[in-house]
Parts: C-alpha cells; structure tokens; sequence
C-alpha cells in the first residue's frame, strides 16, 4: 500500500497502511524569498496506476504451473515413495462375463459369444501315414494335422479330404482334452470334403447357416489350429468376395475369400458368420509368395457350405458321393498344338480321348476327336472349365453339349451318370488330372491313327 505522501513509490505490506518510521522525514525545504527573484512553479507528483488486472493473471498463471507441477510430483512421490514402498495402480473395473448362448439363427453374438458357443464343437485333427519309401525300400512315417468340426452329437465329424487322405490312424481331440480314435468314412477329392466318425454321443454338434446369404464385407471368423500346435486358435476378418473360383494343384474350386488369418492346421475347420453359424469349410490358403514372386497375405478360402452339404450327407449315408455327376469320358485339354496336327478350326476345348461303352458319354453320342466347346451355353476352353460346370450337376441331371467334330458344330444331348460305386473317385479324378498335366489322355495310338487318317 501506497502511504508515504514524501514517497510516492514506497509500498508497505501492512493491513492498516502505517509503517515503522524506519526513514527519517526529509527536512522542509527552506521558504523562498519571494522578494528575490521570480517563484518557480512546484509541480505535483501523482502516483502512477499500474494493470492490476494483468497482475492478477500472470500470477494465476503461476499459481497452476505450481499447482500441476505440484500434482505430477505428487503422483510419481505416490508410485515411486509412497510410505517407503513401490506400488502400482491396478484398475477396479469388473471384468464382464461372456455369456453362453445358443445358436438359433436369429441373433447376432459378439466375436467372445461365437467362440464359447462354438469352441467345444470344433476338434483338432492329428493323422499319421506313410509318404513313399526310403533308399533301402522302408515306409517313411509321416504326421500331419488339421481341424474339424462335430456335425451331429452321434460323432460324425466334418473335415477337409487332404487332411486324411492316405492316413493309417486319425485322432481327435476335443477342447476339453478327451481324445477319440477316429475312423474315415468317406471323402471326396474333387470338392476337398470328408467325413470321420468317433464312438460319442451327446457331443455339441454346430449349427449349419446359408452361404449363399453372404455378402462382400460380412464379418467371419475361423476356429482351428493354426501350425498344428496352437489349437482352437480363432481368427477374423470379411469377406472379400464370394464365388471365387482358384485353381488348386489344376483343380478349380468355387471358394469364399476371406481376409481372416488361415494357416497350415486350420484346413478342415468352420468359418462362422456373425451369427455363429457355419457357412464354410476353411479349405486352403494361398502360398506366401503369388505367381510373379511378390509377397501375399490376407487371403484366404473357404468351401461354400451350401455347395456341399448334400454331398456331406451322401457321404455319411454311402460312405462315397453317389449322385456325383459321371461323364464316362477321358478328356483333356485341347492345346494349340494339338489344334495344328489335327488341323481344327479352333484352338479351345476339352478333347475327347475315349468313350466307354456304355456310358453317359457314350449314349450322348460322343466320339473320339470331339471337342466339347460349351455346356448349357458355358464356354468350355479347357479341362479345368470341363471339371468346374460338372460339379454343378448330380446324377440324373441332363445337359446340352456344343461339340466341335471335323470341322462343324453339333450339339448333344447328355444325361449325367453316376459315379459307379466300386470305381475310386480319387483314381479317376487323379487320372483326368494327368491328362490335363500331359495335353492329353492315353488311348491307343492306332485309333487316333485310323480317325484322322484312315
């Protein structure tokens, strides 16, 4: 406070203004004459007024600076020294519980509700088998595994047919850790399916959903166990598109991709929708570098459950596809080599090597040097396209052939067999491949002789 009138600038800190006489009174300045000269105006001096406003926000400014830094020290005296001792701050929050729930097709569940609802129908897979022999002619023991999935309580299980093909013992082991000694029942290489059963009852079998009701974008996951080793593993992602067609070992398959993370192990295992139904059997996944070299990841496959299930059914009931679409025909791909020596006006196709008697092919009206070009309108230019439009016709089923024969275009009419029950699909499909593979089938060299000519 301002109170000294001889000292306009000395401030006192006392509430009351007065101040201890610390400075003696300056002496009265002598009285002018004023008969000896003119007087000199004395000038009055004012107190100056300073921004007490500005004052009072720089010190509030400090006053937080302290008060924060007070604050953080504080908090690090409280971890670091806190009655002598370390501590930690561990949070309160109570840990929700996921809840289990029934599949019924009508709710969506979270991605923890999908698993506890589907964990103990999923089944890690561990084959053993031989893979050739050796140099001195023994068997060498090999081990595999894959996943599968409970189809009904009764043990019939579901799984990829790679995974047990050739297998001399099957073991399933379920989430809980019981393990079954399992036995194959039957499979199907062409669409990569197989069935395994367990002697159990009352097991958790998993609810099937429509495949065909996906849609680009839909979330997904998949249970299995990745590497073989890091069991009931589930993984996520979308679906990055549906009805995609890979070619597998020169098999096509009709596939949804997926972006969810699948690995070695997890062939054979369920993909789920949102709402935990099974809308497809993980099946195979891309290599880790593509066909130029470059890097490749996020891609994955599933089968289409809806593209096999009847078959699935068949499987357990027959123990092999019975209704499986039989053309009774060794066909391959015609090149354009081929085209050249037998100078065809076309270059595309599936090039028909031999009819057997009797068959579907042969009551068609097939003939050797044939080339089939299209079925039901479906470009043909390959085996491949040959094996793809078959697998969307059963036994029964009729189609119309375009046929390419000595240089003019016919159409057939065709009734599809079945695949007769004593004959292995395996064989024949891996026989069909090696025509594929080599530009053609074999036939004897003299009826091709005696077609072209005799």
């Amino acid at each position: 406070m301002y109170n000294d009138e001889h000292n306009l600038y000395h401030y006192t800190y006392r509430k009351d203004g007065s101040e201890t006489d610390v400075h003696p009174a300056p002496q009265a300045a002598p009285e002018q004459d004023h008969n000896n000269g003119p007087q000199q105006p004395v000038q009055e001096m004012k107190p100056v007024k300073k921004n007490r406003i500005g004052m009072k926000l720089t010190a509030m400014a400090l006053c937080c600076a302290l008060l924060g830094g007070a604050v953080g020290g504080g908090i690090v005296w409280g971890v670091g020294n806190h009655s002598g001792e370390t501590s930690v701050n561990v949070s309160g929050r109570t840990v929700s519980q996921v809840s289990l729930k029934t599949v019924d097709g009508q709710t969506e569940m979270s991605d923890a509700e999908i698993y506890a609802a589907n964990v103990n129908s999923v089944v890690s897979i561990n084959v053993t088998g031989t893979s050739g022999y050796n140099f001195f002619g023994q068997p060498v023991q090999s081990a595999s595994s894959g996943s599968g999935f409970v189809l009904t309580s009764d043990g019939y299980i579901v799984t990829n047919y790679h995974v047990v093909k050739d297998a001399q013992t099957v073991k399933v082991t379920m989430y809980n850790g019981d393990e079954y000694d399992a036995q194959y029942v039957g499979g199907d290489e062409d669409y990569d399916i197989a069935v395994i059963k367990i002697e159990a009852t009352g097991l958790p079998a998993v609810t099937l959903g429509n495949s065909e009701e996906l849609n680009v974008g839909d979330h997904v996951l998949a249970i299995g166990n990745p590497l073989g080793d890091l069991t009931f593993s589930m993984s996520g992602g979308m679906v990055s598109s549906v009805n995609r067609t890979i070619n597998v070992d020169g098999t096509p398959f009709n596939m949804i991709q997926t972006d969810a993370s699948i690995n070695p192990g997890n062939s054979g295992g369920p993909l789920l929708n949102s709402y935990g139904e099974v809308v497809g059997i993980v099946s195979a996944k891309y290599s880790s570098y593509g066909t130029s070299g470059e890097s490749v990841e996020g891609l994955g496959f599933a089968i289409p459950i809806n593209d096999v299930i009847s078959m699935i059914q068949d499987i357990m009931t027959n123990g092999y596809v019975s209704n499986k679409a039989y053309l009774g025909a060794t066909v391959g791909t015609l090149t354009a080599q081929m085209a050249q020596q037998y100078r065809y006006d076309i270059s595309e196709g599936a090039f028909v090597y031999s009819v057997e008697d009797g068959s579907p092919a042969a009551q068609a009206g097939l003939q050797l040097g044939d080339v089939i070009t299209a079925i039901d309108g479906t470009e043909i230019a390959s085996m491949d396209d040959l094996m793809a439009a078959k697998k969307g016709y059963a036994a029964g089923d009729t189609s119309e052939l375009t046929v390419y024969r000595q240089g003019e275009t016919i159409t057939l009419s065709l009734t599809w067999g079945a695949t007769p029950a004593d004959q292995q699909t395996a064989s024949q499909e891996q026989a069909e491949q090696d025509t594929t593979q080599n530009g053609g089938g074999y036939t004897n060299p003299y009826d091709l002789f005696e077609y072209f000519f005799g």
